[in-house]
């Protein structure tokens, strides 16, 4: 049973997220507090959880629905709070401490709830899961992200084809330039690749990178009408917020680790030591177990709630929000994770 409730931590966030809208002053960055403060100061002192399911237990609870409605239920929750954003904003004279605040708030929302979430349904079969997932990516304007990561980033990750794939030595805000850019391109170079194969025509409804570009478009246009331009651009501001927290959790869960070339452009198989793994129990559970990250690449069909823990794959020092915010520090980051990087590699 604890097992299962443990996920109910979760709640946490969009209550935190609750109180920032509907607070003022420095009060307004409660969640950014919660999520980049008081979490990774509490996995200090929280010891690693290496504990795997026993295969009687992942029989069990692979398809239980409960863990399925939990992740569900982000969706409505991520759009009630949009909109409790989008109101809020409308406020008369508001400070520019709470105006930043609420971009904060709505940026980790679109990070750790939006994209996050959507990284998990987006690998789930079902239709109606993998619509979930687009309206999640839809709310921050990162559509193109369903495309790219699960028939780009899962092939090519920790090869040099992959922008998603962090170099050693490369600094976070290098690695969010080329990123951001290379992952948008890499998605229409996929989708038109696609619809070659399948001699459809670059302007038929069957290109999904052009009718991600409508979506979001014709959703950016409704919150113009609806508000006003000021409100717009929060909104836009909000959305770039949560594609940094993706594209540092990329960078961190893959930093200077590379596959082995067989042949020209010929890569190894992925494996667990392929990606940066995390046991901080804080971290899984408030990501929904992502920090587990190693065993999500070695097999992306295993759903959240099952994913284990590999000896021989790297491990992070500390959970995701504590290595996200040494990353901003690139010459710490350096310093710590050169030495973790050459210390792994000597050990095996």
């Amino acid at each position: 049973m604890a097992k299962k409730l443990k996920y109910l931590w979760v709640i946490l966030i969009p209550y935190c997220a609750y109180v920032s809208f509907n607070s003022t002053g420095i009060k307004s960055f409660l969640l950014l507090f919660f999520a980049f403060g008081l979490i990774p100061l509490l996995e200090l002192f929280f010891k690693p959880d290496k504990k795997n399911l026993s295969k009687l237990e992942e029989e069990l609870i692979k398809d239980d629905f409960y863990y399925d409605i939990l992740v569900y239920l982000v969706v409505p929750i991520q759009f009630v709070l949009l909109y409790l954003f989008l109101i809020r904003l409308q406020t008369p004279n508001l400070t520019w401490i709470e105006i930043s605040g609420y971009i904060c708030t709505m940026g980790v929302l679109n990070g750790v709830f939006g994209i996050n979430v959507a990284h998990e349904l987006g690998h789930r079969v079902k239709p109606y899961e993998r619509i979930f997932a687009k309206l999640l990516l839809l709310s921050t304007l990162y559509m193109h992200f369903y495309i790219e990561h699960n028939r780009g980033h899962h092939k090519n990750v920790s090869t040099p084809n992959d922008p998603a794939s962090s170099r050693r030595n490369e600094s976070v805000y290098a690695f969010w330039l080329r990123s951001i850019m290379n992952s948008y391109f890499s998605a229409w170079k996929i989708e038109i690749q696609r619809l070659k194969n399948k001699n459809l025509s670059f302007w038929s409804f069957q290109n999904e990178m052009l009718r991600f570009q409508i979506f979001q478009i014709v959703f950016v246009l409704i919150i113009y009408f609806l508000t006003n331009g000021f409100v717009t651009l929060c909104f836009f501001i909000a959305s770039i917020f949560g594609w940094l927290l993706l594209e540092t959790v990329n960078y961190i869960e893959h930093y200077g680790l590379a596959r082995k070339e067989i042949k020209p452009n010929i890569y190894e198989r992925v494996m667990p030591h392929h990606s940066w793994n995390s046991n901080h129990i804080l971290g899984r559970i408030f990501l929904f177990e992502l920090s587990r990250h190693s065993d999500h690449h070695y097999k992306a069909s295993r759903k959240y709630q099952i994913l284990r823990h590999h000896e021989n794959a790297p491990q992070m020092p500390t959970g995701y929000p504590g290595m996200m915010i040494l990353s901003l520090i690139p010459p710490l980051w350096f310093y710590f994770m050169n030495k973790h990087i050459d210390n792994y590699f000597h050990a095996h």
